[in-house]
């Protein structure tokens, strides 16, 4: 059987650095910070105070008073960035067969604010009124079900799970259902929303989350000595992944071409990763052999890099082990340093940066660092400032509490 291949053909973003692609984009090379105070709540009793909340968001110039009681925050911010998606790869202006038209959605948390504030207002009254929209508001799958129910796309249709790793696992399983024949067009991603008081809490109580509440914009450090947790995000990211030769029938524009998508498990904890990056290791090689590329073809690669202790130490440890002394030649970086962490958004998020560095030849910095770690790997995290540079072949890294590990692989596009 011969695959398929497959490229990207539109992006869309809602983030917190920008709420849409090009704004992303502009923030991300000028080493912009999206963290600041959250402001969704009071957050008095709380230990951690800061967050990257999307900014200027009016629900009200995408949806209508009706729709807006259906759709839980998440789903809302699913909706724009698919739109753009679409519009962007022009999907609307073409003769589709939507029958090959799908959309795979990821989500770790869900309608985490509906689920909190109608509970939270039944233990309050102790009477049960709850929503008539409540589980449809809150169900994971519902932001790939209302994608296809706005546009008519009735091909693959359903939800990635695998907390932070869950939007990766989306555009992986697009990838290969496409080469596969399945459906033509694939919009793949995911949304987050999860900036609410039962998120902060449990991240918080789990010492997962960064406490520099008095310099939240510098308070995401991946890779540096002090680092002292991730920063709770929000958003939501989008691609629209083609078979190549439906791309070129209907002259569609083409950002890159995904050449490949390595999954593992570490098998080893419930939220820490394996200590010498175990599954890292086995997803980056798995995502290099697929592409039939070499280890010396790899440019770059955004990496999970999320700011906690455990795991700036150990993804740096896989790429070592794999890339031996070629790795000093690869510029990484985390533009969760920017963005913070969105959760099973982020893959989606990074995958398009990981894009648009492909395509602009320019690799994104790692801000927010002052200190190096001797326990890190010294490898080039691109650090502070923005690289123009040739990059060709690149990596994308999500790994996700559980010990899920995805490594996506782009490169140039070339006939």
């Amino acid at each position: 059987m011969n695959l398929k291949r497959v490229v990207v053909t539109g992006l869309g973003a809602l983030t917190p650095i920008g709420n849409d692609v090009a704004a992303m984009w502009q923030s991300m090379l000028a080493g912009v910070s999206g963290a600041g105070p959250i402001t969704r709540f009071n957050t008095e009793k709380f230990k951690c105070k800061i967050a990257c909340e999307v900014k200027g968001f009016d629900s009200s110039q995408f949806f209508d008073r009706k729709e807006v009681r259906k759709l839980d925050l998440f789903t809302q911010y699913g909706l724009v960035a698919a739109d753009e998606a679409i519009r962007d790869a022009a999907l609307e202006t073409c003769n589709l067969d939507k029958s090959r038209v799908g959309v795979i959605w990821g989500s770790g948390n869900g309608g985490v604010e509906t689920f909190q504030s109608e509970v939270t207002q039944y233990v309050k009254d102790g009477v049960p009124r709850f929503s008539p929209f409540f589980c449809t508001r809150m169900i994971s799958n519902i932001c790939a079900g209302q994608i296809s129910i706005k546009y008519g796309y009735t091909g693959p249709n359903y939800c990635t799970v695998a907390a932070c790793a869950s939007s990766a696992i989306a555009i992986s399983d697009a990838f290969n259902l496409i080469r596969l024949g399945k459906a033509s067009v694939i919009v793949a991603g995911g949304s987050e929303a999860a900036v609410a008081e039962c998120s902060i809490g449990g991240f918080g109580s789990m010492q997962a989350l960064s406490f520099r509440n008095d310099d939240p914009k510098t308070a995401s450090r991946p890779f540096d000595r002090d680092r002292d947790g991730f920063v709770l995000a929000e958003g939501a990211g989008a691609l629209v992944l083609e078979d190549l030769d439906h791309a070129i029938a209907r002259g569609a524009q083409i950002y890159a071409e995904i050449t490949g998508a390595g999954l593992s498990c570490d098998a080893f904890h419930i939220t820490a990763s394996h200590p010498e990056g175990r599954g890292a290791y086995e997803a980056m090689k798995a995502a290099v052999e697929e592409s039939q590329m070499t280890i010396a073809d790899v440019d770059h690669i955004n990496t999970h890099g999320t700011s906690t202790p455990i795991g700036d130490i150990s993804e740096p440890k896989a790429i070592a082990r794999l890339f031996g002394d070629y790795a000093k030649n690869i510029s990484l970086n985390s533009t969760k340093s920017m963005t913070g962490h969105l959760l099973g958004a982020a893959g989606s998020v990074e995958a398009i940066a990981t894009v648009l560095s492909i395509k602009n030849n320019v690799v994104p910095p790692t801000i927010n660092h002052f200190n190096d770690d001797p326990n890190i790997e010294p490898l080039d995290f691109t650090f502070n400032k923005a690289r123009k540079r040739e990059v060709n072949f690149a990596l994308c890294n999500a790994f996700g509490f559980g010990g899920h590990n995805v490594s996506l692989a782009f490169r140039k596009f070339d006939k």
